[in-house]
Parts: structure tokens; sequence; C-alpha cells
């Protein structure tokens, strides 16, 4: 039996495809949540590379903190599309406190690699932190879709 969605011509496939991360249903919102999460990494990565020679603790700090507000935001604006129901400081209130739980992991994680082995490497104590964090992701994706659902109309007379 043959796949449909293969058979159609591929601009459908890729009209089709992009509906699909456009959609507000849980498939929709996991894929932007990860697109986000993804790119929101990639600076991580870029900041804790940049600043490692300071140390890996403070790396990890200033890389978890200003990432987690820009993704906090582009949770709220593009992933659960909420921001005409949350505003910003309580988007940062609500995933900021699900970031705290990531940055401790995360610290964690280091102080437990530091303390095991001899490496110094940013690339591996990075690679720690991306499977950390991924981990706590999510977790946290089920937590921010719960907070930054749509509520009910309050049809109080």
């Amino acid at each position: 039996m043959s796949n449909p969605t293969l058979c159609r011509p591929r601009g459908a496939r890729v009209e089709a495809a992009l509906a699909r991360v456009r959609g507000d249903d849980a498939v929709g919102q996991f894929i932007r949540f990860v697109l986000v999460g993804g790119s929101t990494s990639a600076l991580y990565a870029l900041i804790f590379v940049l600043l490692h020679d300071i140390g890996e603790q403070p790396a990890n700090w200033i890389g978890s903190i200003l990432t987690s507000i820009l993704a906090n935001e582009m949770h709220r604006r593009l992933t659960f599309r909420a921001d005409g129901r949350v505003g910003f400081l309580t988007a940062q209130v609500e995933g900021g406190s699900l970031s705290i739980a990531g940055l401790v992991s995360t610290s964690l994680a280091l102080a437990w690699l530091s303390a095991a082995s001899d490496t110094d490497d940013p690339t591996v104590q990075f690679g720690l932190v991306v499977l950390v964090t991924a981990t706590i992701g999510t977790l946290r994706f089920v937590a921010l879709r719960w907070l930054f659902r749509s509520r009910p109309a309050d049809h109080t007379p």
C-alpha cells in the first residue's frame, strides 16, 4: 500500500508539512518548541564557548540566563501563541522558574563531570548540557503547554 503523502507533488508535501508546523495542536506546538529550543541552544553553545575561559559555571549561568529570556519570549509568541493571553513578565516568571530547574540541573551535571573527570573540553561539557537540557526541555514543554494553554472565557453574568 502506498503512502498518499509521498504520492503528492513536492510542493503539496511541503505545504502539508508547513501547515502541520503552523497548527495549534500538540504536534504543531511541539515542532515549534523544538525549533525555538534548537535555535536558542545554538546561541547558548556560542555564548558558552565564547565565555568558557571565565569558567564553565559562569559561562553556563550567563548563557542560560540570556537564552532562557529569549526562549521564554519566543515560546510565548511563537510556540504557544499566548502573547494575547500572557504578558512578557508573566512568561518570564513562569518560564523562568522552569528554566531555574534546568540551570540547577546543568550546573550539577557540570560539577559532577568536573569532579569525575579531568576533562576541560567545552565540547564534552556542552554535550552533557545538551543531554540534560533535552530531558528538562521535554518536561518544560509539557509544563509550558499547560501554563500557556487557552483559558475558557469567563461567562459569569
